[in-house]
Formats: C-alpha cells, sequence, structure tokens
C-alpha cells in the first residue's frame, strides 16, 4: 500500500516534532521508531524490515514484521552471516569494513533524513553493500548517508542474507519448500525496497522516486535487480559502480555443483533437509568453505537464472527489457585490481615474461596471444612496469569489460538513457602504488572523503572531486540525468560515440578512452564470475 505522502499534515503527525532533543519518533506500517539526530541530520539504524530468519526461517522468503512499542533505532543492527576478516584494519581499507558482530536475524536497513515528516518528498537513493554475494555490511563508516542527506536525497542502507544462507539451491527437494532457496537473499532486497515503497514518505522520502545503488558485488545486486519482473516498479533508476559478476548468475545445473558438495561436508541427505536448522552459523559457514575448495574453488552460491525469480542472466545476451525504462548510470575505476597486486611484495617488479604467464593464466589462453594483448597496453604505457600492465589488463578483464557491455546492450534498446564514467584520479596514499583502485568510488559518491581519508588522503583536490561526483549521483536520483553546473556536459553512452564522463584532477567528458585496449581486449575470452581466488570474489 503507497503511503499518503501528498498530506502533509497527516505524515507531520506521524512524527514527534520534539526535535530539541536530537530525538525523532517516526511511525511505521510496521511500528514506531525513534532515531536520532547529528547536525541537522535524522538518522535511524537498525530498522527490521522481515522477521528473523534463522532457525526454521532458514532457506525460506522473510516475512513481514511488525512490533509493540517504540523500536530505539540508534544503533546500526548486526551483519549477515559471513566468514569474517575482509577487509582488515588497514586505514586505506578500514571505513569499508564492518566491526559488529555478524547474525542471521540481519534484515535491517538505516535511513538518513534532514526532512523526517515534514511532508517532503526527496529522492530516495538505496544502497547496496559490496563483497560480492559472499560478505559485507551497509552500516561500515564510510557507508554513513548524513552527508548525502544534506544534499537532498534519502539514504537507506540494506542488510540482507549472502553466502549459503541466501544462496543456496534446494529446489531438488521433493515437495518444492525450498524452491526459492538460491534467491532468497534477492528476495531480501525485494523485502526492504517493498518496505521503503510502503514507509519512506514518513521519512520525507518519494516512494515513486527510488535509485537502487550499489558498488562491486552491490552493482552486480542492482544488475540482478533489474532482471528480476518481482522487483519491477519498486526502483525508478539504477546506478552500477565497478561490478565484475552482473552478467551472468548461476545456472541450476552450476549451482546444484555447489549444493552437492556442500550437502556431503555437513553430512546432510536430501531427504532430511530440515536438519540444516539445526546445524550451527559457524559449522555451516566452515562447510561452506570445505565445499567450495571440493567444487575445484567454484562458488556459486550466489543469485540462480531459475526461470522464475530471475528468468535470465542479466545483461548475458540482452539487456533485460523489464527495466528498459530505468535511466542507467555506470562505471569503473581505471586500475581496479592495484589494491589486490600490491598486498603482495614484488608484484609490480616482476620481469614481462612473468607478467605475461600471469596474464594467460587469468584470460585461460596461451602466452604467445597474451602477449599481442601484453604490447597493446604497454605501447600506451611505456612508463609502466610489466606489472603495471598485468594489474591493469586485470583489472579491466572483469570490471571495464563488464560494464561496457552492459552499457553497449542498453543503447541498442532505445531506451531510457545510459551514462558511463571512469574514475582516473590517483589517490596518494600508500606513496601512489594504487592508482585508482576498487573501491575509491564510494567515498566520493558518499561525500566522506573525510571518513575515508585512508583511502582518499588529505589533499584539497578531493573536495572539488567529491562535489562532482556526489553532485552528479544526487542530479541522477533526482531526475534520471547526472549533469550539474559543476560538470562539463555529460551525454548519454551510445555504442556509436561511447561518451565516457571521465573523473579526474581535470574533469571531462571523453569519447572512447583508451579504444585500442578496449578493442585488443574484446578478442578474448570473457571473466568468469564463478571462478575465485581462496573463495572469494572481489
Amino acid at each position: 500500500m503507497h503511503p499518503d505522502g501528498d498530506n502533509a499534515s497527516l505524515a507531520s503527525s506521524l512524527v514527534d516534532q520534539r526535535r530539541d532533543a536530537g530525538r525523532c519518533l517516526v511511525e511505521t506500517a510496521s511500528g514506531k521508531v525513534r532515531g536520532l539526530a547529528n547536525q541537522g541530520v535524522y538518522f535511524f539504524k537498525g530498522i527490521p524490515y522481515g522477521t528473523d530468519p534463522s532457525g526454521s526461517g532458514r532457506f525460506q522468503a522473510a516475512k513481514p514484521v511488525a512490533w509493540a512499542g517504540v523500536l530505539d533505532a540508534s544503533e546500526y543492527g548486526p551483519p549477515a552471516a559471513q566468514v569474517t576478516g575482509w577487509p582488515g584494519p588497514a586505514p586505506h581499507v578500514a571505513w569499508s569494513g564492518d566491526t559488529r558482530l555478524p547474525s542471521e536475524n540481519c534484515l535491517v536497513l538505516n535511513v538518513f533524513t534532514a526532512n523526517p515528516g515534514d511532508g517532503s518528498r526527496l529522492p530516495v537513493m538505496v544502497y547496496l553493500h559490496g563483497g560480492g554475494f559472499m560478505y559485507g555490511s551497509g552500516g561500515a563508516p564510510g557507508f554513513d548517508g548524513s552527508n548525502l542527506a544534506r544534499r537532498g536525497v534519502v539514504l537507506v542502507s540494506v542488510n540482507h542474507r549472502l553466502n549459503l544462507f541466501g544462496h543456496l539451491h534446494l529446489a531438488v527437494d521433493e515437495d518444492g519448500r525450498y524452491a526459492n532457496s538460491g534467491n532468497v537473499g534477492l528476495l531480501d532486497i525485494v523485502e526492504a525496497l517493498g518496505w521503503v515503497r510502503t514507509n519512506i514518505a514518513r521519512f520525507g522520502g518519494d516512494p515513486g522516486n527510488v535509485t537502487i545503488f550499489g558498488q562491486s558485488g552491490g552493482g552486480a545486486k542492482v544488475g540482478v535487480l533489474m532482471a528480476m519482473p518481482m522487483a519491477k516498479g519498486l526502483f525508478h533508476r539504477a546506478i552500477v559502480q565497478s561490478a565484475s559478476s552482473m552478467l551472468r548468475m548461476a545456472t541450476p545445473e552450476e549451482a546444484e555443483r555447489n549444493t552437492y558438495y556442500f550437502l556431503r561436508e555437513v553430512g546432510v541427505s536430501r531427504s532430511c533437509l530440515d536438519s540444516l536448522y539445526e546445524i550451527p552459523v559457524g559449522s555451516l559457514l566452515a562447510a561452506m568453505r570445505r565445499a567450495v575448495k571440493a567444487a575445484g574453488g567454484i562458488d556459486n552460491y550466489r543469485p540462480v537464472v531459475d526461470g522464475h525469480l530471475l528468468p535470465a542472466h542479466p545483461f548475458d545476451t540482452a539487456a533485460p527489457a523489464c527495466s528498459a525504462p530505468v535511466p542507467l548510470m555506470l562505471g569503473w575505476c581505471e586500475t581496479e585490481q592495484r589494491m589486490r597486486f600490491s598486498l603482495v611484495p614484488g608484484e609490480f617488479e616482476q620481469t614481462a615474461h612473468q607478467a605475461c604467464t600471469r596474464v594467460a593464466g587469468y584470460l585461460g589462453v596461451r602466452k604467445a596471444d597474451a602477449a599481442q594483448l601484453f604490447n597493446v597496453y604497454h605501447s600506451r604505457r611505456p612508463k609502466d612496469t610489466p606489472g603495471d600492465i598485468m594489474a591493469l589488463i586485470y583489472g579491466d578483464h572483469r570490471y571495464r569489460r563488464t560494464v561496457t557491455h552492459a552499457a553497449e546492450l542498453r543503447s541498442q534498446q532505445n531506451g531510457a538513457p545510459t551514462y558511463m564514467y571512469l574514475v582516473k584520479w590517483k589517490t596518494p596514499v600508500l606513496n601512489g602504488v594504487l592508482r585508482s583502485p576498487h573501491t575509491l568510488c564510494i567515498p566520493f559518491v558518499f561525500a566522506n572523503v573525510d571518513i575515508a581519508s585512508g583511502m582518499t588522503g588529505t589533499g584539497v583536490d578531493r573536495y572539488r572531486l567529491q562535489d562532482e561526483m556526489s553532485g552528479a549521483w544526487v542530479e541522477f536520483a533526482k531526475s534520471g540525468n547526472p549533469n550539474h553546473e559543476g560538470l562539463p556536459e555529460w551525454q548519454p553512452f551510445s555504442a556509436a560515440e561511447r561518451h565516457t564522463m571521465v573523473f579526474d584532477r581535470d574533469t571531462q567528458l571523453v569519447r572512447d578512452p583508451a579504444p585500442e585496449e578496449r578493442i585488443a581486449l574484446e578478442c578474448y575470452p570473457a571473466y568468469a564470475a564463478a571462478e575465485t581466488e581462496g573463495g572469494r570474489r572481489y
């Protein structure tokens, strides 16, 4: 049911106006929540949007939740059950991690708003965290939505089930009880978007103007939602940041492979699936890791193309028709994989022979073929070491190819516009070794460069880029067009023109950046998202 947000007096009556005490009470359709205020922004954290999915709720779609009394919404809820230990305490990544203890009972969301209950109809931005479909949390410090709220939107971040709890394919059971188990993590997000549609007007947001956006695995989740008929109408714009795995999800056969090994590891037969309810979370996660290893390092604990909830692979052979009217913005960082390679001493000092061998292995081609590609890249970047080139090719293979292929398919639809970007601004941290790495876009989008100074450094030029990028994301959420006064004119992407906004110290619109590298890489096999290193997807 849509809230009657046009009636400002009704919205106001749902909000405790005693804001001078730094608190705010909002009555949702599920019950009352009390948030806190900080420098003009009200935040409501850890709001349940679905019932506890533990015990007999495992592998089942969540149900709407309700409570009596007033819910304290001053603290984040727990991250989803997951294997912990990433991203770690180093300053350049700590801002993107959540140190709270994970839990199965994780179906919570957070709302940041400057205008609760005053009848405002501000655009809504719903953030889906990264970490593939394996780990992560919407409660990381760098995802604080206060600064976006100050810029004129209502920000919502979501926690949902991950890994085996969100994507264990048990659909082979006889009575059909587990028919949707491979996609309950997606159903959680749909449930959260339904909560937004019903309740967000009471927080000053417009349920008719919702933008979903996410980085890395969160961007992949955006791509999947764009292909889900059940999600149609729950969002109106979409942003994909640095997604490497949104072109193909798991087939039932691929998902079944991991399920076979998982059930073998926990000692559960298909006739006794209900016994999975009794196994502790830690034991299940440990079994999952062993199952991935037994499956040859293939991790298909991710959305399943079941022909029903997810009829087809997102952007595999065609852009999803159900989201053709939805404006899309997407892009990548120039050196996506440098942070990963920077963790291993000597990676950027290897010889050309070593680097070509590594590239051949990544692409699954002969070394002679890899050398041809290597030479194309090196001819344009003669000052780069062979290790630099190796890292760049690997990043382009995973990220650039994924987002540009999605943009190409979208441009063939003649539907809503698609806007492409590239982040080339180089961070000075760690003596500049990271250049423009994975996750760099997030602090600039959230306007949280001070919170994430371990990644962005402390130079004054980062504030200009923050205004450019955060301003573009906010404008896109408002109208589906990212243009604003602080940017050159941003023209939509087309396969012919390939306009790309290059965010750098001198931001400019470029036609087809580094086309020789793009064209050369297209001749090689595409990235297979389920192939992991150590069971993790970046």
